[in-house]
Formats: structure tokens, C-alpha cells, sequence
């Protein structure tokens, strides 16, 4: 048994998989797709965050990893805070903002009646499914990527929608149940 903080035996090396084959398997889950936002010194920033997660409930606590690249990083440290924003199944284009397909870069990607702005400051898309408004706690450096953990403040969601899907790839708009 391992104690915990106490560091695993060596393990022989074991080869590692392909990005590519990496990415196919991890397609293979479904998740709802979510808008990572922050307030930053220059105005609004977010992006499209499909590894956003819970971490716990008690505390209530959510993680973001966020690639070191991305634009929005620098504003979710600089301001220490975060929203996480649920999609519902009519906000493709938002997904299609976000994720760096229409061209859009940062303030210019929230439209000011869709958007509004939460206790920590970050903004919240007004018709997600739910949003977490988040204060980071912790911040752990690995690979290519900031894993930001961050305490529930404030959360809200709506008893209505359907949610915006990725799935293989492609962007699912609902639930697709039997008739």
C-alpha cells in the first residue's frame, strides 16, 4: 500500500501512445461543452473548455486545464478567477466562437446581450445551462498545460434546454432519445 505524499516504487518504462490516437480515444467520451471565461485587464476573455470538471462538492471546487497557449490564461491568473459556462443545444455559435473557428478574438466573441457578469467579475453566458463562478485556489503546472482548480463562489442553472454536445468530433445539438 502506498501512503499518501509518499512516492510510488520505479515502474519499468512503458511506452507512451500517439497524440493522434490520444485525441480518437478521448473522442469517444461525450461531454457537454462549456465556455471558460475570465475578466482580464484588456476586457473579456475566454475559451472553449471541454476538460472542465468537478472536482469536488465539499468544497464545491472545478478544474480547467488550459493550454499554455491560450490567450486566455493570462487573464484567469493575472485576475485569479473563472466562470464555467454549461452550453445549451442552441448556442453552437458560441462553441464555433470560442473554439477559434469564426474568426473572432477576444472582447470581440461576447455579444453584449448575451453576456453577463458574475461576482468575481468573470462574464457569464446568460443562456448556459448552468454556470460556476469560480476563485482560483491552485495552480499546478504540467506538460503543455495550467491545471486551475478553482472554489465555487457563486453557481446558477436552469430547469430547462437540452445540452451542446461533442461527440467524435462533431458538435450535437441535444439529446437524441427513442421515440
Amino acid at each position: 500500500m502506498i501512503e499518501i505524499g509518499a512516492i510510488p516504487p520505479a515502474t519499468p518504462e512503458l511506452p507512451t501512445i500517439d497524440q493522434g490516437t490520444f485525441w480518437r480515444t478521448l473522442g469517444t467520451r461525450a461531454t457537454g461543452m462549456t465556455i471558460v471565461t475570465a475578466r482580464s485587464d484588456e476586457g473579456p476573455v475566454g475559451f472553449l473548455g471541454l476538460s472542465a470538471t468537478h472536482v469536488a462538492a465539499d468544497p464545491a471546487t472545478m478544474m480547467v486545464s488550459i493550454d499554455r497557449k491560450t490567450s486566455a490564461l493570462a487573464g484567469v491568473l493575472s485576475q485569479r478567477h473563472f466562470a464555467v459556462n454549461f452550453l445549451d443545444a442552441a448556442a453552437a455559435h458560441v462553441a464555433t466562437a470560442f473554439g477559434g473557428k469564426s474568426g473572432l478574438q477576444n472582447a470581440d466573441r461576447f455579444v453584449d446581450d448575451e453576456w453577463a457578469t458574475l461576482a468575481t467579475g468573470a462574464p457569464a453566458y446568460c443562456r448556459a445551462l448552468g454556470v460556476f463562478d469560480c476563485l482560483v485556489e491552485t495552480v499546478v503546472e504540467h506538460g503543455n498545460v495550467s491545471i486551475v482548480i478553482g472554489r465555487v463562489v457563486a453557481a446558477s442553472s436552469r430547469a430547462d434546454g437540452e445540452p451542446l454536445l461533442f461527440f467524435r468530433g462533431k458538435t450535437i445539438e441535444g439529446l437524441r432519445r427513442p421515440d
